[in-house]
């Protein structure tokens, strides 16, 4: 009984002292005295030991297949492994990529707020482009028009010689619109401005009429003095019949026109008159803050924010530019590997792709996070424009994938990934066709190809790879 306690001892642990199980013990010879359900116990026992030994040696068998050795002629003998191909090393480019999400639409968006009395009359539909000339909107009628330039409307223009960058925004408008506008001072002139015209404006006249008259009125044609070489008639600057040099009425100091300035002329103003009619204004001549709208180009209307019949003074449409583009926001550590022009593929909605570039890195903004000083809270606006608008016309906004191509490597040697062989002492190696293993040195991994070199490696070579 002694012997039999040892042996159901042995098999019951023969699952974890796994070497004593793969050689088992012959079984006893079942005693004639031992009663019956003794001696099937044993034999139980006996098949266990069996089983476990079988189970063993499978698990050693695998394991050895799947264990690399550096040696030539070593290969993997494994079940059920991967497919092996030969595959030949090429000699090729290959270029990183980095994918960041990002929105595509319209881009600069701006919200327009109506002046602060009056009632809105109509509005342009979402969707319609305004170009120079055209208006956004009415308040009581009277048209707020788009005019093209970088300074906006800041004051009523209602005063021959008032000088500055928007005076020349309604310059060039009206030239571009196909007015005259005769002459311009250039810049160094010195200008006398005259006092505010009155809402009729004066009497229309045209760049020719200039007379003894309007030279006798401040009010008609700025004045030139001093810095243009023509003196004012009495010799200060000022008209002799203008406004008296003190009291409320005094005549505003004179200025000198610097670069990128217009004057308001008396043809400015004639040009002003003709045209106000045909936009739906009456012709005073007199412009103020909220007749005209100043952008960079034409404008898309966004939404409509408002209806008519609303109180102007609040938010009344949004307004973009009428090209599309990608926006990225990438993580303030990572800018500096975004640069201007550099090739993004953008990836739609519908997995189709759409070539473009870089062509602005804006301001910072703030990304997910409050905390300025945790990492990635703090992002730059990537635009992308495309190279192919007609690739997104029929999407009007979207979230998009932006691959951004990164590092590169031109002419040099390249095999699939799967063709590396991790060494156990470490590094990698290539097995060839006749089952050499040759070391390899990696370099630039991109698109499921890896750059490689090495003594021995040569383009045109055949080695294997999972397939």
């Amino acid at each position: 009984m002694s012997s039999e306690r040892d042996t159901t001892e042995a098999a019951e642990t023969a699952d974890t002292v796994v070497l004593r199980a793969i050689v088992p013990e012959p079984a006893p010879e079942p005693d004639p005295a031992s009663d019956a359900p003794a001696a099937r116990h044993g034999s139980r026992n006996t098949r266990r030991r069996l089983v476990i030994a079988t189970a063993v040696l499978l698990t050693v068998g695998v394991g050895s297949g799947v264990l690399w050795a550096r040696g030539d002629g070593d290969r993997p003998v494994a079940d059920n492994g991967p497919d092996i191909r030969t595959v030949t090393v090429t000699r090729t480019d290959l270029a990183g990529t980095r994918e960041i999400q990002g929105t595509l639409g319209y881009t600069a968006p701006r919200t327009l707020r109506g002046p602060a009395e009056g009632r809105i009359t109509w509005l342009a539909r979402q969707g319609k482009t305004i170009r120079r000339g055209t208006p956004l909107y009415r308040v009581d009628e009277r048209p707020v028009v788009v005019f093209y330039g970088s300074t906006p409307m800041y004051r009523r223009l209602d005063a021959v010689g008032l000088t500055g960058r928007d005076v020349r925004v309604v310059a060039d408008n009206l030239k571009a619109l196909g007015y005259d506008i005769g002459s311009q001072p250039p810049p160094g002139t010195r200008i006398q401005p005259s006092a505010p015209l009155a809402e009729a404006g004066p009497p229309e006249r045209e760049q020719g009429e200039a007379s003894a008259a309007e030279g006798a009125s401040g009010a008609s044609q700025p004045r030139a003095s001093e810095g243009s070489g023509a003196p004012s008639s009495d010799g200060t600057g000022s008209s002799s019949s203008g406004p008296s040099a003190e009291g409320p009425n005094a005549a505003p100091p004179p200025v000198t026109v610097r670069e990128g300035e217009g004057v308001l002329t008396s043809s400015l103003i004639s040009a002003i008159k003709r045209w106000q009619p045909t936009a739906g204004m009456q012709p005073t001549g007199v412009l103020d803050v909220s007749d005209v709208v100043v952008t960079q180009a034409a404008v898309r209307v966004g939404q409509v924010l408002a209806l008519p019949g609303d109180e102007a003074a609040a938010e009344l449409m949004t307004i973009t530019s009428t090209t599309k583009s990608v926006t990225v926001p990438v993580e303030a550590l990572d800018i500096g590997t975004v640069k201007r022009n550099q090739r993004v593929t953008v990836v739609l909605p519908d997995r189709s792709t759409a070539k473009g570039r870089v062509t602005a890195i804006s301001n910072t903004v703030r990304g997910g996070q409050d905390d300025e000083s945790q990492p990635g809270s703090i992002k730059i606006n990537v635009s992308v424009s495309l190279d192919d608008p007609e690739a997104v016309k029929s999407i009007d906004s979207a979230p998009v994938q932006a691959r951004f191509e990164a590092e590169s490597r031109t002419d040099v040697l390249a095999v699939p990934v799967g063709a590396l062989l991790a060494l156990r002492e470490g590094g990698y190696a290539l097995r060839l066709a006749e089952g050499k293993l040759v070391p390899v040195e990696t370099g630039m991994f991109a698109e499921g190809m890896v750059e490689i070199s090495g003594k021995g490696v040569t383009e045109g070579m055949k080695v294997e790879t999972t397939a």
